[in-house]
């Protein structure tokens, strides 16, 4: 069995030690210290130092710290990996913006290390315990940064709304805590894994109830329907560099949260879970399409976008096994690509000054803009899953791990839900390439942005065929290292 040259926990404490410092240094530091340019690049260090640490060994074996309650395996390191990028790359490309919003405090990439902390600690957690700490402090993170501009109504509204509806989701996982204790006797996901082994445990109610519960919980994190509610008015509030944030780094974590829970305490439940799973699944892919089909706004259309990827994610989850396993982390390493392409676009849409979120506005911008245009255009036909661009990979491993699972009315409703979104997708292509110039936008002059949109898009282009094998085999490895 491998082993790290490093303990398994030494980039949550590098993220922790580097997240006080830099508190520190922003409030008792000189003016040069309260904006994001010092400070920022000094979180993109840390970040960068966590993601080298784990990637540095694909193949750690089964490390536990702090008496079992936390698991470094295979699958936490791919994860953390993606984690720690997606992260960074938002920081990259939120400097010029802030700036430009008035927003360049230190604060900010204080916060965002401090959730990236929290996430770590989501991957990794074997204990119900852990999983409350690291979800908390992943999310109270978040609400200060939906309200991020406090001078502005809607950032304001946005962070009212999720810090309300997070408290709710957070009593309903606390819930769900309690009766899995209560009928389990532990917290442990090992202990509650031999009560889910045993023979009573399909009719020990107050255990299926208390999963159900904490399903519950975690499907707000991910934006899963019915508990969507948030997503949209807080992704269309919160200032656009958070909203990519949101749409990227703390999904792959709540998602490998869901998987830890359901294949690891509750593998030997998976009739239970299954059919949550499929619930979510389904709803999601329904209404997320649906609404989206009616957006006007780019990041409402996006934040029904990530709704409906969701529901895809959902669905490989709800196969099971390792397979199932290796096709959720693989698409959600797939769709950070994608999403944060896409709002490192939005975040180009300034005009007199003031930034657009109105789709109208893309109309015509391959002859003002047509760089930005051919890579707006890349990363939605990537979102729709067109073949040979890299969304249609994600997707395609998907819907034959759930094919796999012999669920194939399932797999139909996802394929019915991708033709069906075809629609809002292929819309921002045609008013881009097709129709006259509505809107004039700046140059874009934040290499940060040019980075992350150029890299994505090349990333999501038919180019893809060279990605697709090596993300794979990192997938299936990092799914067969699954410790619990």
């Amino acid at each position: 069995m491998a082993t790290l040259t490093v303990t398994p926990v030494v980039a949550e404490i590098l993220l922790a030690v580097g997240a006080m410092a830099l508190l520190l240094v922003g409030v008792y530091g000189g003016k040069r210290t309260l904006s994001t340019v010092w400070t920022g690049s000094v979180a993109l260090v840390v970040l960068a130092g966590a993601a080298v640490l784990w990637s540095s060994d694909q193949a750690p074996g089964v490390q536990e710290a702090f008496g079992g309650m936390l698991l470094l395996d295979g699958f936490a390191v791919f994860t953390k990996v993606l984690i720690a990028v997606g992260s960074a790359g938002v920081l990259v490309m939120s400097r010029g913006y802030l700036v430009k919003r008035d927003l360049d405090r230190f604060e900010y990439p204080v916060l965002a290390v401090l959730s990236t902390l929290g996430m770590f600690i989501m991957v990794s957690a074997t204990d119900m315990l852990t999983v409350y700490v690291g979800l908390e402090l992943q999310s109270l993170a978040l609400y200060v940064l939906a309200a991020f501009a406090r001078d502005r109504a809607r950032s304001t509204e946005a962070g009212l709304k999720y810090f309300v509806l997070g408290a709710l989701s957070s009593g309903m996982l606390l819930y769900g805590i309690s009766l899995v204790y209560g009928f389990a006797g532990s917290t442990a996901f090992t202990d509650i894994a031999a009560i889910a082994a045993g023979d009573g445990a399909a009719g020990n109610i107050g255990l299926i109830v208390g999963l159900v519960f904490v399903l519950a919980g975690l499907a707000f994190k991910i934006s899963a329907v019915p508990f969507h509610m948030w997503t949209p008015d807080v992704y269309e509030g919160a200032p656009t560099s958070v909203t990519a944030f949101f749409s990227a780094a703390p999904k792959v974590a709540s998602m490998a949260l869901f998987v830890r829970i359901a294949m690891g305490a509750f593998d030997d439940m998976i009739d239970q879970w299954q059919q949550v799973a499929i619930f979510l699944a389904v709803a999601s892919m329904v209404v997320g399409t649906g609404l989206a089909l009616v957006q006007t706004n780019i990041k409402r259309l996006l934040a029904y976008s990530s709704i409906t990827h969701v529901g895809y994610v959902l669905a490989a989850l709800a196969a099971g096994g390792e397979a199932g396993r290796e096709a959720v982390i693989y698409y959600m390493a797939i769709y950070i690509t994608m999403t944060a392409g896409a709002f490192a676009v939005v975040l180009c849409m300034r005009q007199d000054e003031k930034y657009s979120e109105d789709i109208a506005d893309l109309a015509g911008l391959v002859k003002t803009r047509p760089a930005l245009a051919v890579a707006m255009g890349i990363l939605m036909i990537s979102l729709l899953g067109f073949p040979p661009f890299l969304g249609f990979w994600a997707k395609y491993t998907a819907f034959l791990a759930v094919v796999d699972a012999g669920l194939v009315w399932l797999a139909v409703i996802g394929m019915i839900a991708s033709v069906v979104g075809g629609y809002y997708y292929l819309r921002v292509v045609k008013l881009m390439f097709f129709d006259e110039p509505a809107a004039s936008f700046e140059p874009q002059r934040d290499r940060g942005v040019k980075g992350v949109i150029l890299t994505t898009a090349v990333a999501n282009s038919p180019l893809s065929l060279l990605l697709f094998g090596p993300l794979n085999t990192a997938a299936a490895n990092a799914s067969r290292a699954f410790g619990l």
